[in-house]
C-alpha cells in the first residue's frame, strides 16, 4: 500500500491537488488501480463510468488551481439510487436495470460544480429498501472485513467503496439508517445531515423530509470536507437552505461536549450482547476522558407507528407507477413498503403526522437539557449476508423486517442530524459503531463533537482495508 495516492485520506488528496503536486488524472488513475483490484472481491461499485471521468478529469487541466471548485478533482462515486446523466442508474431494481438517465440529481450538479470528478455508481437495495446490500440486478455487496457477511444498506456499495480505498469519499443517502449502519458495519464515518442542507431531487416528493443525502470517509474531518462541497442552496428544491462552508473548519477543531446522554436502546430496540459490550466499553472511555454522561432517552415510543406509516406513504407515492408496470418483477419487501402504503387512510396519516410533531419537540427539548444522545449506530454487528435482514435479536423475535431498524428511523423522524463513527471491533473482530445525534442544524457542532470522540477512541481507519475472509 505504501504511499499510493488511493490510500489518502480525502483531505491530503485535495491538498496535493491544490498544490499541483498531483494532477486529477494521476489522482484517478490510482483510484481506478484500485477498483479494478478490489471490486472484483465485495462488488461495492458495479457500474463504472471511467471514460467520463477521464474527460472531466482533464478538462480540468486547462483550468488555474486557484479556479477549480473546492474538490479540485477528487474521485467520488454516487449511489445507484441518484441519477448521473448519461450513466446507467438502475435503483437496484430490474424494473430499470437499463435505463440511462438523461439528467443528474441536484445533489450530482452540486458535487460536480465543485470539481467533484463522478467515475462510478455504488450498489444499493432495490429502491433503497432494507438495510443489507442486494439486488437482482448487480448481487450483493460483501463486507471488507468478512466476506460472508453484510455491508449493511442501503449504502452499503458506498461504504465498503470508501473502507476498501476505491473511494476518498462516497454519496450515500439516508432514510430509516441507510447512512449509518453501512458506516457502522464497515467501520467508517457517515453523516445522516439535518433536511435541506444538501439538495434533493428532481423528486415527485419535493417536500418529504425523511430521505436526505448525505457523505461517508473514513474519518469525521474527510466528512466535513464532503459536507463543504455538497451542501449548498438550490433554488429548485423547496427545503433547500443558505448554508456556509465551514463543516471541515468544525470538524478540524475536535471539542469535548460540556454534557451527553447515553442509552442503549433508545427504549425501542433490543441490542445484541456483543454490541452492548463494545459500545459500553466506549462511552467508558470517553467518559473517562473528562466526558459528563448521563444515562437518559427522550420518550419516542411512538416512532414505530409514525414511522412505519410515513415510510409506506413515500414508498407508494414514489413508486406505484412502478408497482402497477412490473409488481411480478419487485422484491417482496418493497412491495410490501408499497401496498401498505396504497392501504392508508387520512386519519393514519394525519395521526402519524401529530405523532411526528410530537417525537420532534421531545427530542430537540431533550437535546437542550443534553448537548448530544449517545447510542449505538446498529443493534447488531454485520450479519451473514445470505439473510435478507435482521429477524431476530438476542432471541427476540422482530414482526416486521423494519423492526431491527429502530434506532435509526427514530432519529429520522425526528429530524435531527447524526454521524456513525467506529468505536471497536466485536469478539468476532467486525467493526462496531456508535452514533450521535445532535439538534437540528447544528452539524458544526455535531462534527466538532464526533471529532473529539473519534481522538479519544481511536478506531477510525487510518488506511483502506483489504478485503478478508
Amino acid at each position: 500500500m505504501a504511499d499510493d495516492p488511493w490510500s489518502w485520506a480525502a483531505t491530503t488528496a485535495v491538498a496535493r491537488l491544490s498544490k499541483g503536486e498531483i494532477s486529477a488524472s494521476e489522482l484517478l488513475s490510482s483510484v481506478r488501480a484500485r477498483v479494478d483490484a478490489v471490486n472484483c472481491q465485495v462488488n461495492a461499485l458495479p457500474t463504472t463510468c471511467f471514460d467520463r471521468a477521464e474527460a472531466k478529469a482533464a478538462e480540468l487541466q486547462n483550468k488555474a488551481l486557484g479556479k477549480r471548485g473546492r474538490f479540485k478533482g477528487l474521485p467520488w462515486p454516487i449511489k445507484d439510487s441518484a441519477a448521473v446523466d448519461g450513466v446507467r442508474t438502475t435503483y437496484g431494481s430490474t424494473a430499470f436495470s437499463d435505463h440511462i438517465p438523461r439528467y443528474s440529481d441536484y445533489l450530482v450538479e452540486a458535487i460536480e460544480a465543485e470539481d467533484g470528478v463522478v467515475f462510478a455508481k455504488s450498489n444499493t437495495p432495490e429502491f433503497e429498501a432494507g438495510a443489507n446490500t442486494f439486488n437482482d440486478v448487480f448481487g450483493r455487496t460483501l463486507n471488507p472485513f468478512d466476506l460472508k457477511r453484510s455491508a449493511g444498506g442501503s449504502s452499503g456499495g458506498a461504504a465498503v467503496a470508501v473502507a476498501t480505498g476505491m473511494a476518498f469519499v462516497a454519496q450515500g443517502s439516508d432514510f430509516a439508517c441507510s447512512l449509518r449502519y453501512p458506516a457502522a458495519f464497515c467501520n467508517v464515518v457517515g453523516l445522516r445531515p439535518s433536511p435541506g442542507l444538501i439538495p434533493m431531487g428532481p423528486t415527485p416528493l419535493p417536500f418529504q423530509t425523511l430521505s436526505v443525502a448525505g457523505p461517508l470517509a473514513r474519518n469525521v474531518a474527510d466528512v466535513g470536507l464532503a459536507m463543504d462541497g455538497m451542501a449548498r442552496f438550490d433554488l429548485r428544491d423547496p427545503l433547500s437552505r443558505i448554508s456556509s462552508p465551514t463543516y471541515l473548519r468544525a470538524a478540524q477543531a475536535p471539542q469535548r461536549p460540556s454534557r451527553v446522554a447515553f442509552s442503549m436502546d433508545l427504549g425501542l430496540s433490543p441490542v445484541d450482547r456483543v454490541v452492548r459490550k463494545v459500545v459500553l466499553a466506549a462511552v467508558q472511555r470517553l467518559a473517562c476522558e473528562g466526558l459528563r454522561i448521563e444515562q437518559a432517552e427522550p420518550d419516542l415510543l411512538a416512532s414505530h407507528s409514525a414511522f412505519k406509516t410515513l415510510r409506506a406513504f413515500q414508498f407508494a407515492a414514489l413508486h406505484r407507477d412502478t408497482f402497477d408496470k412490473h409488481r411480478a418483477r419487485l422484491k417482496p419487501e418493497v412491495v410490501w413498503n408499497i401496498e401498505e402504503g396504497l392501504e392508508l387512510d387520512a386519519a393514519t396519516l394525519a395521526g402519524a403526522e401529530a405523532e411526528r410533531s410530537i417525537l420532534r419537540g421531545c427530542m430537540i427539548q431533550f437535546l437542550t437539557e443534553h448537548e448530544f444522545l449517545i447510542t449505538p449506530t446498529a443493534p447488531v454487528e454485520p450479519f451473514p449476508v445470505e439473510e435478507r435482514y435482521v429477524s431476530s435479536i438476542d432471541g427476540c423475535e422482530l414482526p416486521t423486517y423494519l423492526d431491527w431498524l429502530a434506532l435509526g428511523y427514530a432519529v429520522t423522524i425526528c429530524g435531527c442530524p447524526a454521524i456513525s463513527i467506529p468505536c471497536g471491533l466485536s469478539e468476532n473482530g467486525l467493526p462496531i459503531g456508535i452514533q450521535l445525534i445532535g439538534r437540528p442544524y447544528g452539524e458544526r457542532d455535531l462534527l466538532s463533537a464526533a471529532a473529539w470522540c473519534e481522538a479519544v477512541l481511536g478506531c477510525a481507519l487510518a488506511t483502506p482495508v483489504e478485503p478478508s475472509l
